[in-house]
């Protein structure tokens, strides 16, 4: 058999040569070579482990952590109560409306793999290295195959003499010996389940859900929602480097516990959540952990006809299609909580729902993260304020609104608190447990400062006062988000008493932080406030991603 390397190496070959179509072909081909190359086996039912107990302990709750991929700030109706022209999230509204909403929640990064570390451990994922999103090898090669470079565009930066056996999924991942909230709860008697979006190194051994204390998983290998060709879906894809290396890479595939890869038995995020009702009423007797990890609405863009068909009023197909996305991805969180009512266990289940990440302006569409500045990649708002729920009738009063500042690493103590168990001593946490501050029993705020940090780009709040700062460009922003929330005008030239005690903070704290374990293998560019499938104009605003 012909070893994919050297398959890659010919069309790696053949795309220099006929360089001026080298987009086109590298979607094609390397499409044609992941198909042969990726064996997926037909659908096969699901065995989840099923416990019964006589004697269940009710002092312990149920625990459900639903995280959504790349949705906006504005993707959900109850934060855009005034937009006629965005999708309606009845479920997650009422998700919302039944607990706490926390207006200000922070992602732990602008990317999604170290916000889902953060999350696990209740660390900033830098503090164990862990700063770049892993990706499978052949992925980053098309992004330094098929980066545009034309004169009137920002150009993406090729990293140079990169080890490839050192850039990638089947490499990269959180290190073996961080403790996650997975393993802390199986260690006190919780049933855990993994279903969806892992990212933090799948086929690696130490690094897989069952290694990181999951008992069961079902783990999306691969980002399809359907087979691109599948009578039932209908897809939108936008011109940008980072939509063609999706499309390209991505197949529809899932394995549990290990397996060999296999085709989900239907559209991914209803299939997602038709097997996370099963462990709901497998382990309702039990105490259990059930992380429900979607891919939606992260690109490849693919909804269901009939989802697309609610959204026709929209007059925009790209919209039509993420509009699609995100009531699937509603129906999901409907159908969780249907399952934990129809099963007698509504009350006593914690549910925490939130985003890794802003929208992405890659896709195509301008309001994602509004009213909120920048996207996916960028420390601006758009980029991490993100929405952040949290229900537990038990415990939490309904209609709740709290307004300090809150983050991914407090998911962590949340939940170990809502469980009472105490975590590890002597492991160094950045989080808090919420549960205190949203009872009034803890009148402080969580948190003086928060802070975020990849290769060359970091931000800090401290109080109301914000600072971004990057060294490619080399530009630093900053802003009062009590006064400027939506970041529009920058004082990092008028209050430079702010300016140096902000920096002297950022600086003592990535001194702290280890060094990246895997080197960056390519440098995006990204458009602040447009999205980026529009042309670079002078004067515009950017940053790079750096992975």
């Amino acid at each position: 058999m012909i070893k994919k390397s050297f398959i890659l190496l010919i069309i790696g070959s053949i795309l220099f040569i006929v360089y001026s179509y080298k987009g086109l072909i590298v979607i094609n081909l390397i499409s044609v070579i992941n198909g042969v190359t990726n064996h997926i086996e037909d659908n096969r039912p699901i065995n989840w482990t099923k416990h019964s107990s006589i004697n269940k302990d009710q002092t312990k709750p149920n625990i459900i952590f639903i995280l959504a991929d790349d949705l906006g700030f504005n993707d959900i109706s109850i934060h855009n109560k005034n937009n006629k022209d965005a999708p309606a999230t009845p479920n997650i509204d009422a998700l919302a409306k039944s607990g706490v909403i926390f207006t200000n929640g922070y992602a732990a990064s602008a990317t999604c793999s170290p916000s889902r570390a953060s999350i696990m451990t209740g660390r900033y994922s830098t503090r164990f290295g862990f700063d770049y999103t892993p990706y499978p090898k052949t992925a980053s090669r098309i992004l330094n195959l098929i980066s545009d470079e034309s004169e009137d565009d920002l150009p993406t930066i090729n990293s140079e003499n990169v080890d490839w056996e050192q850039v990638g999924l089947f490499v990269g991942g959180m290190p073996s010996e961080e403790v996650t909230i997975a393993e802390m709860l199986q260690d006190n008697g919780y049933y855990t389940a993994l279903v969806g979006k892992w990212h933090l190194g799948g086929l690696n051994e130490g690094m897989r859900p069952s290694d990181q204390g999951f008992e069961d998983s079902l783990m999306m290998t691969s980002g399809l929602y359907l087979p691109k060709n599948h009578p039932d879906v209908i897809n939108a894809k936008a011109d940008h480097l980072i939509e063609d290396m999706i499309w390209a890479s991505s197949l529809h595939a899932v394995n549990f516990n290990n397996s060999e890869q296999f085709q989900p038995n239907g559209y991914l995020t209803d299939y997602l959540t038709e097997e996370a009702v099963k462990v709901i009423k497998n382990n309702k007797d039990r105490p259990f952990f059930l992380y429900l990890s979607h891919w939606a609405p992260h690109n490849p863009l693919q909804a269901l006809s009939k989802d697309y068909q609610k959204h026709s009023h929209m007059n925009d197909h790209t919209k039509q299609v993420y509009s699609g996305m995100i009531t699937a991805l509603d129906r999901s969180i409907g159908e969780v909580v249907k399952a934990l009512k129809e099963n007698g266990i509504a009350e006593n289940t914690i549910i925490i729902f939130t985003s890794d990440n802003g929208g992405a302006g890659y896709i195509g569409l301008d309001d994602l993260n509004k009213p909120f500045r920048g996207w996916k990649m960028t420390f601006f708002e758009g980029g991490m304020h993100v929405p952040f729920l949290m229900k537990w009738p038990n415990e939490i009063d309904i209609g709740q609104k709290y307004e300090e500042r809150v983050h991914h690493v407090d998911i962590f103590h949340t939940i170990l608190g809502a469980a009472n168990i105490e975590a590890p001593s002597k492991i160094e946490y950045d989080g808090v447990n919420l549960l205190p501050y949203i009872k009034g029993e803890n009148k402080d705020i969580p948190h003086d400062a928060l802070f975020w940090k990849d290769a060359s780009y970091q931000a800090i709040i401290n109080k109301d006062w914000k600072l971004i700062r990057s060294e490619l460009p080399n530009k630093q922003y900053l802003y009062n988000l009590k006064l400027d929330p939506f970041e529009k005008n920058n004082l990092i030239d008028k209050e430079l008493v702010i300016k140096n005690k902000l920096n002297k903070m950022l600086n003592e704290h990535v001194s702290n932080q280890k060094k990246p374990l895997y080197n960056e293998s390519i440098y995006v560019p990204v458009l602040i406030d447009k999205p980026s499938t529009e042309k670079y104009k002078d004067g515009d605003e950017y940053t790079y991603w750096i992975n």
